[in-house]
């Protein structure tokens, strides 16, 4: 296992995480036992970072089920307070702050994330979206600080809507935040031009999301591949012909396995080069798939010049949200 500091403090955190939306039904169903084994196990195999959201359905209560399983040092643990009005508001467009985040709600909702979670703590509270219209507001920063000052919160950051990662770029130099999360994968390297620096330089954690791109560089998508009801990968991989996703993927094969065991693998670490990077969230909810995705940390990093040949020519941006709520 990899480890960095977080934001600049002295405390280590493993450069994966389990990222915990899979426990919330949105990636297929699965049998709850064997989801809180997942993460009991991912946390045995060295992980110390997990991130889940209000907006990740059972997640959280699951993640807390696992905790009081779990007989090992506390990890890391960060979750994300959801919109007030969910279903698309504030995601792919702005809306004011007033709507996604009213007087109160922060409070409101990070109550609750402890009492699903069972814990007096949450090491990360994020807002699960973030809109820089919303700095001529200062009341949920002050919220947000009011929750650190009575200890029910240690760390204060931001997931980004969407691809357009620039967005954030005056708040990381603001000094208000200590993380930033936000789409990172060979796919979308967009946040190496300017916000990993940034975040760097400013001694903010940088948190990748959508490492994988949904699971879809992993190469397990095929023409036949089915999601049921409610899986949130139904929509994500027919936005564009899925012939010319599997297209994209297939081109990254010639880097397997002399640089990678899987694509999977090649993926993580693509992430994980550049030391800016905090940790890369990856889904977990299946121990054979931890098993996979942890081991990627003990292999040989790429060469700079295949990290440069992915970074240049493999890159493929898509905002998912221009055509799901636009």
């Amino acid at each position: 296992m990899q480890f960095a500091s977080f934001a600049g403090s002295t405390e280590q955190v493993s450069r994966i995480g389990f990222g915990a939306m899979g426990l919330g039904g949105t990636l297929g169903t699965f049998n709850e036992q064997d989801l809180i084994r997942s993460l009991v196990h991912s946390l045995d195999k060295g992980v110390t970072f997990i991130d889940t959201a209000r907006a990740y359905g059972d997640s959280e209560r699951l993640v807390g089920k696992a905790l009081k399983e779990w007989k090992g040092e506390k990890p890391f643990l960060a979750s994300k307070i959801a919109s007030k009005y969910p279903g698309g508001v504030g995601w792919g467009t702005a809306v004011p702050v007033e709507i996604a985040f009213p007087k109160g709600w922060l409070r409101e909702s990070t109550e609750t994330s402890l009492r699903e979670l069972g814990v007096d703590t949450i090491d990360l509270m994020q807002l699960h979206q973030y809109w820089p219209q919303w700095s001529k507001q200062d009341y949920w920063m002050e919220e947000l600080h009011r929750l650190k000052e009575e200890g029910k919160i240690r760390y204060i950051g931001v997931s980004l809507p969407d691809q357009r990662h620039d967005i954030a770029l005056p708040l990381v130099q603001s000094g208000t935040v200590d993380a930033i999360q936000t789409v990172f994968n060979i796919f979308d390297p967009l946040p190496l031009d300017c916000l990993i620096p940034f975040c760097q330089d400013n001694q903010v954690a940088f948190i990748a999301r959508c490492v994988m791109d949904e699971g879809g560089l992993s190469g397990f998508l095929t023409e036949e591949t089915q999601f049921e009801e409610g899986d949130y990968r139904k929509s994500f991989f027919d936005y564009v012909p899925r012939s010319m996703y599997i297209e994209r993927v297939n081109r990254l094969r010639k880097f397997v396995p002399q640089y990678a065991d899987s694509l999977a693998e090649l993926a993580i670490k693509y992430v994980l080069k550049h030391p800016g990077v905090t940790t890369a969230l990856v889904s977990m909810h299946v121990p054979q798939y931890a098993d996979q995705n942890i081991a990627a940390l003990d292999k040989e990093p790429l060469p700079d010049d295949v990290f440069e040949e992915l970074f240049r020519h493999h890159r493929w941006v898509r905002n998912f949200y221009d055509t799901k709520f636009w």
